[in-house]
């Protein structure tokens, strides 16, 4: 009883973080409509192309579907109920379709090559976290976790759209430029280490070499070149979102506003534990250091997640 209790409380503590957030966002006189909206959306968009199928399949991977999908919807939420300067609101609404746009695709591209008819080691590898803190319920954990991410996209993943889009000042600002361009900077250096990353496999099955590790282009300066990227590309978003959060400064109560700006740098933190510890680097490296022998090796020399020079030769 004891042990079940725990957990309970254990995972209740993880919904509240976007509990706090959502109650915020509806709590502001500008944002409430959109929120509920957003919220609304995502949740039909998880129940029948995540939730359901995971239920029938005992299978997460759909997450990968959703989530992309899930951040193009609030591009175009941007378009319909954006109040602000247009240029901005097509802006922000451009950086969340591209986002969404190109994981979408991809995600759809594995769904019909089969690629999600057997879960994905990332998602496997959250069974083991399961195991270890004696979660015994697969179906309660499936859907605890799909939910994870649903809430992200109606809360924390929203927040700088929803911050920029109510914005009516006709100028933008050198902060915001600042960060419109670190985000098409990192959007293509994540495409780029997607496709060097390919290229290397495609080469790999051709010369018949198995089990290799990509260490070409920018895989030589970091372990996880995408991760950093997509990474960076989160951080250019509230870069961008903080001249429109300091414009909403005398139109919201103090508190709400602090709340806000909490919410706003949270993301940061929230991406980063997504993407090196949660489903990024640390699965990624569990199952590549069983499957490729020089992988260790390649751990040694290489960062694992922000960019610099190698350790020692390359592998």
């Amino acid at each position: 009883m004891n042990r079940l209790l725990s957990n309970i409380f254990r995972r209740s503590l993880g919904y509240l973080p976007f509990l706090l957030c959502f109650i915020l966002l509806i709590h502001t006189d500008s944002f409430m409509s959109f929120s509920l909206w957003n919220g609304f959306i995502q949740i039909l968009l998880f129940l029948f192309v995540v939730c359901i199928p995971a239920y029938f399949t005992k299978r997460m991977s759909y997450v990968d579907i959703a989530w992309p999908w899930g951040l193009v919807l609030i591009s175009f939420l941007v378009l319909i109920n954006g109040k602000g300067y247009w240029l901005r609101t097509y802006c922000v609404a451009g950086m969340y379709f591209f986002s969404g746009l190109r994981m979408g695709i991809g995600a759809l591209i594995l769904f019909k090559k089969g690629h999600l008819n057997s879960e994905l080691s990332r998602y496997q590898f959250q069974r083991k976290r399961w195991q270890k803190l004696e979660y015994k319920n697969e179906d309660i954990s499936l859907q605890y976790e799909i939910l994870i991410q649903c809430f992200a996209n109606t809360t924390f993943l929203a927040l700088p759209a929803i911050i920029q889009v109510y914005n009516p000042q006709e100028n933008i600002s050198l902060l915001e430029i600042s960060g419109y361009i670190m985000w098409v900077l990192f959007f293509i250096m994540e495409h780029i280490a997607d496709f060097q990353k390919q290229k290397f496999l495609e080469k790999c099955f051709l010369e018949k070499k198995k089990k290799q590790v990509c260490n070409v282009g920018l895989w030589k300066y970091c372990r996880h070149p995408n991760y950093f990227s997509e990474w960076m590309i989160w951080n250019a978003l509230i870069l961008s979102s903080l001249p429109s959060l300091f414009y909403l400064l005398p139109y919201e109560k103090l508190l709400l506003w602090i709340g806000l700006l909490i919410s706003l740098i949270y993301i940061s933190r929230l991406m980063y534990t997504t993407l090196v510890y949660y489903t990024g680097a640390i699965p990624s490296e569990y199952y590549s250091l069983k499957k490729r022998p020089d992988y260790k090796k390649y751990q040694e020399t290489t960062n694992m997640f922000f960019p610099g020079k190698s350790k020692k030769h390359s592998i």
